[in-house]
């Protein structure tokens, strides 16, 4: 039997300030945690009891370590999480001010490990047999990763979801951006992602379409259906992993073939429940936890 879930993409430390509302020149201290959004959609399905695995690369050092001991922590399997010598872990800060401003700033330079995973060293067969393959687009922004996630994407026989995430930062221009995505989008079944990752994807031709709106709610499409649900209800700590926990719990509904609408507001209230926590992987909610937010979001 094959994973129910293998994600593939980024990975890092997110050092977030324990200071709300604080610029990093005045804050004093920080807590650090799992990070990468292909890694978080991972920690999220597994928090669903969903037997899960990520491919990713590391560097040879102890923030590298910390990742493999928190994987490990989260129950996701983490045989495909490879050290790369000569580069460091990559390391991203955020500021916190609430409700709506979380600036980040990654530091993946000289080039992110992540971005060194090689179409030659992919288990093809447990990507082939995985349930659900999960890739995102900063996979696709440098060689060799690109023609790794474009390997897999195109060897991948269950259901296949591409995470649209534009971080512009990580590509020389939208238009080279949107010719890389157009191409892994012709081997996706599901695609996701907010207004301004759909601008540059353009139209998709895929079975499932979905589009994150903030405080709009979100979109989704599959076929001739079309839901809009509204988001629920959430006093903001930090937004930056509520898009990780509505993937993960996307991938949670997908294997559990439920009904769009029961899908969408499954997500939501995955994403609000992460958006008033101040961590990302750290925060993910259990099933219980969602079905109780959606309880609440009802009797509001």
């Amino acid at each position: 039997m094959g994973f129910d879930v293998i994600t593939m993409g980024r990975i890092g430390v997110d050092v977030y300030p324990h200071q709300v509302g604080v610029s990093l020149r005045e804050v004093t201290s920080f807590g650090k945690f799992l990070g990468g959004s292909s890694t978080n959609v991972a920690v999220a399905a597994a928090r669903f009891g969903r037997d899960v695995a990520t491919i990713t690369r590391t560097g040879r050092d102890p923030f590298g370590e910390f990742l493999h001991d928190a994987l490990g922590g989260f129950n996701v399997d983490d045989r495909w999480v490879t050290p790369v010598d000569g580069l460091p872990t990559p390391v991203t800060f955020c500021e916190i001010f609430p409700p709506d401003h979380f600036p980040l700033y990654f530091y993946r330079e000289p080039k992110a490990p992540d971005l060194e995973i090689r179409a030659e060293e992919l288990d093809l067969d447990a990507i082939r047999a995985a349930r659900v393959f999960w890739a995102t687009v900063t996979g696709l922004s440098q060689e060799p990763s690109r023609s790794a996630t474009l390997a897999a994407l195109e060897a991948a026989q269950g259901i296949t979801v591409l995470d649209l995430d534009w971080r512009p930062m990580f590509w020389p221009s939208r238009a080279e951006g949107r010719r890389w995505v157009r191409e892994a989008l012709r081997h996706a079944d599901v695609a996701v992602g907010n207004e301004d990752e759909w601008e540059t994807a353009g139209e998709a031709d895929v079975a499932l379409r979905i589009v994150k709106r903030g405080p709009r709610g979100v979109f989704a499409q599959r076929g001739d259906e079309t839901v809009e649900v509204p988001p629920a209800p959430v006093e903001v700590v930090n937004g930056l992993g509520a898009g990780d926990a509505f993937g993960g719990a996307l991938c949670h509904g997908l294997l559990a073939d439920w009904p769009l609408e029961r899908m969408m507001r499954f997500c939501n209230a995955a994403g609000a429940i992460v958006a008033g926590r101040l961590a990302c992987a750290d925060a993910m909610p259990t099933a219980e936890e969602v079905e109780d937010k959606l309880r609440e979001a009802v009797n509001a």
